[in-house]
């Protein structure tokens, strides 16, 4: 029905702006002396229109219904913070424009009717699109939505997330690793958890790699995120904001850090410090899980199961619970078997931790 609808009104259009550009044209003389034939011109030249109308609104109208599905779509997307600060930016755009077209002449046909329109409309979308792109700074500049109430529990405040808790914004390596999943499980970290839309791009490109591991590891991501928007304790956030400039991923990730005044949670070494260099904060999960392991002091007792030989002659190696390496001095005629050792000494590194233990009295753990 509003197909039909919208046809007519580009059929009434066509013929409209056809009759009033073919009056225009003949009282100013740009046509052949036809005041004679005016009752003959002007209504075939509404027919014309009309035809034309009529033969241009089904493309108009299927390009209409185009834009309109994309809005809807971005509209589903988008939070509530943006679209009040959209409809504030198209709001004073609008006013802007009106106040923009009141010196242009309203008695010059299609310039007087139409002009101040279409620079009304360009002047509000444009406002409101500058709104949307600075709205982080506008939140910030106008401290509009300081803190709200958290509905689960009414006397406590919630922080917002342009404020006081910093959003944590996500890396692919970290996705993919899987256990910042189980980090907010525990809710350890708080705040929003921002999984830019070229961070998903690189995912989705990664699952759909030839290579088998690789696309195992980016269906791994995309499962994870998904397990993650389902927890209920968890707050994820696919953030829509690129920088069209062929930058990579991890500089990326960094400039939006900062345009968000964000930390960025990963477990890439190099973009960890590449981020620190820049100076935006930086949550590491090998980091984390090195500094959760258990603290083995030299001179403490355990028993291991030696494993495999170690780099210098003599080594053995075994490994604890949590995946911290052991190195046995004197321990590779013991593989295979469980030993009682005594830690030596204690090393940490940018990869881990490494202990350092001899077998002992020499004995072998019963």
């Amino acid at each position: 029905m509003y197909r039909i609808i919208l046809r007519l009104i580009f059929t009434l259009m066509g013929a409209g702006i056809l009759h009033q550009v073919t009056a225009f044209a003949m009282r100013e003389g740009l046509l052949f002396d036809a005041s004679a034939a005016q009752g003959r011109i002007l209504p075939g030249a509404a027919i014309i229109g009309a035809i034309l109308g009529l033969a241009i609104g089904p493309r108009i109208t299927a390009k209409l219904e185009q834009l309109m599905s994309r809005v809807i779509s971005s509209l589903n997307r988008t939070s509530p913070y943006e679209l009040i600060i959209g409809v504030v930016g198209l709001v004073v755009g609008l006013i802007i424009g009106i106040l923009a077209t009141i010196p242009i002449p309203r008695h010059i046909p299609i310039i007087g009717d139409y002009v101040p329109l279409i620079v009304t409309l360009s002047l509000g979308y444009i406002a409101m699109a500058v709104s949307l792109k600075k709205k982080e700074e506008l939140l910030h500049l106008f401290n509009i939505f300081p803190r709200s109430v958290d509905s689960r529990h009414p006397g406590r405040e919630r922080r917002s997330f342009t404020q006081k808790i910093p959003c944590k914004i996500l890396d692919t390596s970290v996705i993919i690793d899987g256990r910042i999943a189980d980090v907010c499980r525990t809710q350890f970290i708080e705040g929003i958890l921002v999984v830019p839309a070229f961070v998903l791009e690189e995912l989705q490109h990664i699952a759909d790699s030839s290579d088998v591991l690789k696309r195992n590891r980016g269906r791994r991501g995309l499962d994870i995120l998904n397990k993650m928007q389902k927890e209920h304790n968890v707050t994820v956030k696919i953030y829509d904001r690129d920088f069209d400039d062929g930058a990579e991923v991890d500089t990326k990730l960094v400039r939006l850090a900062k345009a968000l005044g964000g930390k960025v949670v990963t477990n890439d070494y190099n973009l960890n410090k590449v981020a620190e260099l820049q100076g935006v904060p930086v949550l590491n999960i090998n980091e984390l899980a090195n500094a959760v392991k258990p603290i083995v002091l030299p001179g403490e007792e355990m028993v291991v199961h030696v494993i495999k030989d170690g780099k210098e002659q003599g080594q053995g190696v075994a490994y604890l619970d949590d995946g911290t390496m052991i190195v046995v001095d004197g321990g590779r005629k013991y593989i295979g078997e469980d030993i009682g050792v005594m830690v030596t000494s204690v090393l940490q590194t940018a990869a881990g931790r490494m202990i350092f233990a001899k077998p002992k009295a020499m004995e072998r753990a019963l």
